[in-house]
């Protein structure tokens, strides 16, 4: 997690404890005049208010505009909402991928229901209380938009009647050969299994072995480092196995086994070694036993930035890729995300074999731990962008029901996905789902689930060259 959103999760935190301390001092003096049992009563009842309502971890305003833009050369026009219809102006820009720039503004039921918009079949979920620009992703409904009979109406929101349509035309990138950057074991899944999954050519490259947080397997009756070493190999079993699901063999899986949260420093001192923060462990080879090719960092097994680097530009020089898929730099917050990205970019520029292209996903956000919001299945609008983000084009593949069916299977065999929630979580949720109209997928428990199997996959299109 990043040092921002640590601090905004702790000014979370305090907020949270100083509501609670204002509570207890304004009902304690109630006991004196009314009987004892109102006050914990009270106190309940304000709890389940705060689990249906208050509990989302947003850390901007929902008054607040999303702020995008987008390369000179992208296709923009002017459309208009009425009749529950979108209506053009001009016959619709050629493009695979849409985004509708509209105003939102929440009915007061909006502060209570998820706002969301439905788009033909598709459903669009937002901020409780939203009121201010956004951006609704309308790929895989071009020949509705072009024919204008696309229905498209608001549910605890209105929409504004004039908007602007944004068209991206790119190629289909799944037919070019692909390499995805997963920092952890399921990022790759999250992120892009349904675009590797149409890939003739994709192989897939996953840095970390996750040994990190590995408190539930000490039930197991093992000590914590112990329990880091089973969870590190457990993941790095997945990072190689779970992408045959989706018809990579093992042959273009590559785990590189180095540890968690310690990219960035590797990065900063490439010279120096950074062992395993939990497992005890200091020899990356532990893992890559059963990589399907020997990598600079074989040699000597260190986890160091320099091997990192060298296995980075040995594989890219081997596999050749025409795009790499890797995390947003600007967008994920997570700092081996963020190193990841970083240490892909500085092979490249070290190998001689240059890819054309970067994919860029957000697994994670700064300021919104929902988004995508709204129930599994449905379209992903663009997560909140409340500083211009650099001018990308963008990307967005559609997934059919079968794909989705097959992805959140993929992500049912990570061993970190697996598991129930902690039973305050399930009793949220179980509230939520009475009192705010939420629901969560059957396929699993973890929110991953929710967030990551939709009808769209999200990529943010950038040059190497530029």
């Amino acid at each position: 997690m990043s040092s921002r959103k640590q601090q905004l999760l702790q000014r979370h935190r305090r907020q949270k404890r100083l509501v609670l301390l204002v509570t207890l001092l304004v009902l304690a003096p109630l006991g004196i005049f009314v009987d004892w049992w109102w006050v914990p009563l009270l106190l309940a009842l304000a709890w389940v208010a705060h689990a249906a309502w208050l509990a989302d971890h947003l850390f901007y305003s929902p008054r607040d505009d999303y702020h995008y833009d987008f390369p000179p050369d992208t296709a923009a026009q002017n459309v208009v909402l009425a009749n529950g219809r979108l209506q053009l102006g001009a016959p619709l820009a050629a493009g695979d991928t849409l985004i509708l720039e509209v105003e939102l503004r929440s009915t007061w039921l909006g502060r209570f229901l998820d706002p969301h918009v439905w788009i033909g079949d598709d459903r669009q979920d937002f901020e409780r209380g939203v009121h201010g620009r956004r951006f609704l992703n309308l790929s895989g409904q071009a020949l509705a938009v072009g024919m204008g009979e696309l229905p498209i109406e608001g549910r605890f929101c209105r929409l504004s009647t004039s908007a602007m349509l944004y068209s991206f035309q790119h190629p289909d990138y799944a037919a070019r050969r692909l390499m995805i950057i997963a920092p952890h074991a399921d990022d790759a899944e999250l992120a892009a299994f349904g675009l590797y999954s149409r890939a003739p050519e994709a192989v897939v490259v996953t840095l970390t072995q996750g040994e990190i947080e590995a408190e539930a397997y000490r039930r197991l009756g093992l000590d914590a480092a112990q329990a880091a070493r089973l969870k590190g190999r457990l993941r790095s079993w997945d990072s190689l196995a779970v992408p045959l699901w989706g018809g990579v063999p093992q042959s273009r899986c590559v785990q590189l086994g180095y540890y968690c949260l310690q990219l960035p420093a590797m990065l900063g001192q490439p010279d120096l070694s950074f062992a395993s923060r939990q497992s005890g462990e200091h020899d990356i080879r532990s893992v890559r036993r059963h990589n399907p090719l020997t990598l600079p960092a074989d040699a000597d097994g260190l986890p160091c930035g320099r091997n990192l680097l060298a296995d980075l530009v040995a594989l890219l020089e081997h596999f050749r890729p025409e795009v790499i898929v890797t995390p947003h730099p600007e967008l994920d917050p997570h700092p081996d995300h963020f190193a990841a990205s970083l240490a892909i970019d500085q092979a490249v520029q070290s190998a001689s074999w240059k890819p054309e292209i970067a994919l860029l996903y957000a697994n994670h956000l700064h300021d919104n731990d929902r988004w995508p919001m709204g129930p599994a299945g449905d379209g992903i609008a663009l997560p909140p962008a409340l500083a211009p983000l650099p001018a990308d084009s963008l990307w967005s593949p559609t997934l059919g029901h079968e794909t989705q069916l097959d992805k959140a299977m993929a992500l049912a065999m990570h061993h970190d996905l697996q598991g129930r929630p902690p039973l305050k979580k399930r009793l949220r949720r179980r509230i939520q789902q009475v009192l705010a109209g939420r629901r969560w997928p059957p396929t699993g428990e973890n929110e991953f689930f929710r967030k990551a199997v939709r009808r769209h996959e999200l990529f943010w299109v950038r040059r190497f060259d530029a």
